[in-house]
């Protein structure tokens, strides 16, 4: 361990050392030189020590600056890491919450897809059943059309319907809905055709009464009164209760 000393105690000193030697006359000569010397060694060891210690120091001062400077760069570089670990993180984030919402997004829309994928259950001419998205779209294109009053671009599309889907619930009503767009583009044979092939299919469908109705029409516009007659008669009897029998009945008396 070092002892330090200040200028004032190594001025003390040598005020000491001074006082000294001006005793040396009490004492004997080689006494006196012994003693001088003996201070002189112990003066120039405390300026040694003195040297020393200030030399230790400084170096211990340059030590402990180098040691800060040292720290100080060691914190700049420990913040640079924080801040770019902190922008990371703040960058993960973000990639997590887009990631997350893009998920969001096309499970909404899969679900949309399968949606408009899922069967629904339509009501037409009294009877319920399944129809898929496409198949109801394709069926109600049609009769829009043909509410319009373009019977030939309606005929096309019912045809093509009962093609695409023969076994739809909408398939014999699609069929009733073909005969009147024929019968309106006089294209009567073919009328005749579809409507005996809705009531074969099934006569008690709520539309087979006007279908028989609509074939003795059309066999009035062939000139076919033989055949108007017996459709007329076999209406009256098969569906006496219907709207369709009414009509058929007034029609007979025309026809006589």
């Amino acid at each position: 361990m070092h002892m330090r000393f200040s200028k004032s105690q190594i001025i003390f000193v040598a005020c000491m050392l001074v006082a000294t030697w001006g005793y040396a006359g009490l004492f004997e000569d080689d006494e006196a030189r012994k003693a001088i010397l003996d201070l002189r060694q112990r003066v120039e060891k405390l300026k040694i020590d003195t040297d020393q210690i200030q030399t230790s120091n400084k170096d211990d001062n340059a030590g402990l600056g180098r040691g800060l400077l040292e720290l100080q760069r060691q914190i700049e570089l420990l913040r640079a890491d924080v801040a770019s670990e902190r922008g990371l993180n703040e960058k993960l984030a973000k990639n997590l919450t887009d990631l997350q919402q893009r998920y969001k997004d096309d499970i909404q829309s899969l679900s949309d897809r399968l949606a408009k994928l899922e069967p629904t259950k339509v009501t037409v001419d009294g009877v319920e059943f399944a129809v898929a998205p496409a198949e109801k779209r394709d069926y109600e294109a049609a009769l829009a059309i043909f509410r319009t009053g373009d019977f030939a671009a309606a005929q096309n599309l019912f045809s093509a319907f009962i093609v695409r889907y023969p076994a739809s619930g909408y398939a014999l009503t699609a069929l009733f809905w073909l005969g009147n767009a024929q019968y309106a583009t006089r294209d009567y044979k073919e009328a005749v055709v579809n409507f005996r092939s809705l009531v074969a299919k099934n006569p008690e469908h709520a539309r087979a009464p006007e279908a028989v109705l609509s074939v003795a029409n059309c066999q009035l516009e062939l000139k076919d009164t033989k055949g108007a007659r017996a459709t007329l008669t076999n209406l009256i009897k098969a569906y006496p209760q219907s709207e369709a029998a009414v009509a058929a009945k007034e029609r007979l008396a025309s026809l006589k």
